[in-house]
C-alpha cells in the first residue's frame, strides 16, 4: 500500500480509501453483504492489505452504515491509526430541518453522527450535496464553527458544479474559514467529464481527489456482458448496469483494459484503478467491496505504474457525456 497527503494538507490517507454504501445494506440490495456480522471480516483484511482510509455518510442506509463502522471498527483499531471521513447534507427523514447545510441540520447531524459513529471525531467531514437554499457563507460559517470545536479535523465536498465548490473555497479564503481539502466526484475511465473543470479546480487549489466509483459500478472489472448480467451478484442485480447504460465506447475501453491488464499481469479492475492513481490530483479512489479478495486486489493496484502510452491507449475511446455535477 502506498500512502500521500490529503490535499494540500498534513493529513496521510492510504491510497485506496474503503467506502462504506453497502454497510447495512444486506436484504437491500442483492449484493449488499455488509452488516454488523460481516463487517469486522472486511475492516480486518482492509487494514491488513494497508488500507487505513474509510468513508460511509449519514444517510447510507439511514444512518446503518455509521452505525456497524462504530460498533466495529471503532474496536478493532487505535483511532488515531486510521483516517475516517463522512459526508453530511441528504435529507434523513421527513422533518423540515433534517437537510441540508444549514447551520441547525448542521450542529445536530454532526452530534447524531458522532454517537452512531461511537467517536469523538470525525476527520473528514464532506458537504455530500449542497443545499441550493442556505447561503454558502452560512454553511461554511457553521463547518467551521464545527472544526473549532474539535468534532471535526477537515471539511471537504462531494459532487456539484465546479463553481458552487470554488464558492465554498472562496468564502473560506474571504472570511478564514477552515478550507476544503477533499473532493468527492464521480470518475473513472468511462466517466471523465470532471476534467473539465472539478478536477483542475482541485489540482490549483490543493485539493485532493477521493472519486467515487471508480470502477463505473463494476463494469471496469471488465466481466460484464454486453447482453446483461455478468461474473458477479451485482452485475445481474443492479438496475443502475443494464446492457443500455454502456455505449459502444465505453465497450471499447473495458477492451482496452484487458488488454493492458494482461501485459501488466494484473486484473482489468487493478489496471483502471491504476490508471486513476496516476493522475497528479488523486488522492484516493474509494472502491466498495463485495469480497475480501477485491480489497487485497485493489492494494496491489498501488503498485501498478501504466507507461503514458498505456494511458493513452486506455483514454482514447472516450466521448462526452453529461456529468451528473451539472
Amino acid at each position: 500500500m502506498k500512502y500521500g497527503p490529503l490535499g494540500r494538507s498534513g493529513l496521510i490517507v492510504s491510497r485506496i480509501c474503503l467506502g462504506g454504501n453497502s454497510w447495512g445494506a444486506k436484504g437491500r440490495r442483492g449484493w449488499g453483504k455488509f452488516d454488523e456480522a460481516e463487517a469486522p471480516a472486511y475492516f480486518k483484511r482492509a487494514l491488513d492489505v494497508g488500507i487505513t482510509f474509510f468513508d460511509t455518510a449519514d444517510t447510507y442506509n439511514f444512518g446503518r452504515s455509521e452505525e456497524i463502522m462504530g460498533a466495529t471498527l471503532m474496536k478493532m483499531v487505535k483511532r488515531e491509526e486510521f483516517v475516517l471521513s463522512t459526508k453530511v447534507g441528504i435529507r434523513m427523514s421527513d422533518v423540515a430541518n433534517d437537510v441540508g447545510t444549514g447551520r441547525k441540520h448542521l450542529m445536530a447531524s454532526v452530534d447524531a453522527q458522532l454517537k452512531r459513529l461511537q467517536t469523538d471525531y470525525i476527520d473528514v467531514y464532506q458537504v455530500h450535496r449542497l443545499d441550493p437554499h442556505t447561503p454558502v457563507e452560512e454553511t461554511m460559517y457553521s463547518l467551521d464553527q464545527i472544526v473549532r470545536s474539535g468534532k471535526v479535523r477537515y471539511i471537504g465536498g462531494s459532487t456539484m458544479p465546479a463553481y458552487k465548490f470554488a464558492q465554498m473555497v472562496m468564502v473560506a479564503d474571504w472570511k478564514g474559514y477552515a478550507r476544503p481539502i477533499a473532493m468527492q466526484n464521480l470518475y473513472n475511465l468511462i466517466q471523465r467529464e470532471e476534467e473539465r473543470e472539478m478536477n483542475r479546480l482541485c489540482h490549483e487549489q490543493g485539493v485532493g481527489l477521493i472519486p467515487y466509483s471508480p470502477l463505473a459500478r463494476g463494469f471496469l472489472a471488465a466481466n460484464r456482458s454486453k447482453g446483461g448480467g455478468g461474473a458477479t451478484e451485482r452485475s445481474k442485480n443492479d438496475v443502475n448496469v443494464q446492457p443500455d447504460t454502456y455505449r459502444d465506447c465505453d465497450w471499447e475501453v473495458a477492451e482496452r483494459l484487458k488488454k493492458v491488464a494482461a501485459g501488466k499481469n494484473a486484473s482489468p479492475a487493478q489496471t483502471a484503478l491504476a490508471w486513476m492513481l496516476s493522475k497528479p490530483y488523486m488522492a484516493a479512489p474509494i472502491i466498495g467491496a463485495t469480497s475480501l479478495d477485491q480489497l487485497t486486489s485493489a492494494a496491489q493496484s498501488t503498485d501498478i505504474t501504466l507507461t503514458a502510452d498505456e494511458a493513452k491507449m486506455l483514454e482514447e475511446p472516450y466521448q462526452f457525456r453529461v456529468s451528473p455535477a451539472n
